[in-house]
């Protein structure tokens, strides 16, 4: 590393897994890039203790020029507060960006993960030459993030994006947050599985490929699973997943409707289902939103680093 170029520290708190990366501006390689998992019953204290050691690690004795944050749940962009970690205890109200800014002596901008990557996939990935775009992202849950006039837009009080909780079927199973059907209820990763599950146990004489899979012990059954037992041809494991793509296409043509942005690009574990999956969602969209609402749904190209490379770009924002 330069001492004398400006350096970048990039932070991903997310719910298990924790990362730190430093970079220059303008590269598309890190400097250095640490990751770490917390220990089973973690807290704020812990996790901010094993981020703090990441990013000692990777600043090798360097001081920083800027930090850029993502974190896993809701955050005051403006204030930098976390407001809580759906995860993670004792999160709740910690003035982030201050104790970050006091521990490296440099300025600091922290947001929630899907608004981060939602930025990351704007200024480095699939969302590159295009100024409206939601970022979406399918895994334990459904979040997004927008970008429109090519700048992060958060809504009134931060909210914006939240199309997990966006009703689909008014009658449909009860999700987490009270409401009847939403998207997260329907297309999200643990979801899924509880979905099949309860389909295998009513169906004794379904899923044979997906029984075989996991030798028969439905407990351990997982969003994953259930895509390689549709790729190997299972009835009951494709079904499921066109169910929760065709949640996450309705969901996508009212908001083309709505807010008609160029792009949806979608990541997260939920998205690696296989083309199937993408088919649906891609008809389903189309089907849902106006004939006259043009708009592309495609992959996430940063993958799993997308809220690593938005803390890049939160980062240089404060240059």
């Amino acid at each position: 590393m330069n001492k004398f170029s400006p350096l970048l520290l990039a932070l991903d708190f997310g719910g298990t897994k924790h990362t730190a990366a430093v970079i220059s501006p303008g590269q598309k390689h890190w400097h250095s890039h640490q990751r770490a998992f917390s220990p089973p019953n973690a807290d704020a204290t812990i996790d901010l203790k094993i981020m703090t050691a990441l990013a000692r690690e990777v600043l090798a004795g360097e001081k920083p020029t800027a930090i850029g944050v993502s974190f896993g749940g809701p955050v005051d962009f403006t204030t930098g507060t976390v407001r809580l970690s759906h995860h993670v205890p004792g999160w709740e109200n910690i003035k982030l960006r201050s104790l970050l800014e006091t521990e490296f002596n440099a300025p600091a901008s922290v947001d929630n993960d899907a608004n981060v990557a939602a930025l990351g996939e704007h200024r480095f990935g699939a969302g590159q030459n295009h100024d409206s775009l939601l970022y979406i992202t399918v895994s334990t849950g459904v979040g997004g993030g927008w970008i429109l006039n090519g700048q992060p837009w958060r809504g009134a009080g931060g909210m914006a994006g939240e199309i997990g909780h966006t009703v689909v079927d008014p009658n449909g199973p009860i999700c987490l947050c009270g409401k009847r059907g939403c998207v997260e209820r329907l297309a999200s990763g643990p979801y899924i599985a509880q979905q099949v599950k309860e389909s295998l146990q009513a169906q004794p004489s379904q899923g044979q490929i997906l029984r075989t899979l996991v030798k028969d012990n439905l407990e351990v059954i997982t969003a994953q699973l259930v895509s390689e037992a549709a790729a190997q041809g299972d009835n009951l494991a494709s079904q499921a997943l066109e169910k929760a793509g065709w949640a996450l296409g309705v969901g996508i043509g009212n908001t083309a409707n709505l807010v008609n942005p160029q792009r949806f690009v979608l990541g997260g574990g939920v998205t690696k289902a296989g083309e199937r999956f993408w088919e649906v969602v891609r008809r389903v969209a189309r089907e849902t939103a106006l004939p006259e609402v043009d708009f592309e749904i495609v992959p996430a190209a940063l993958g799993d680093d997308a809220p690593l490379w938005g803390a890049v770009a939160l980062a240089e924002n404060l240059l």
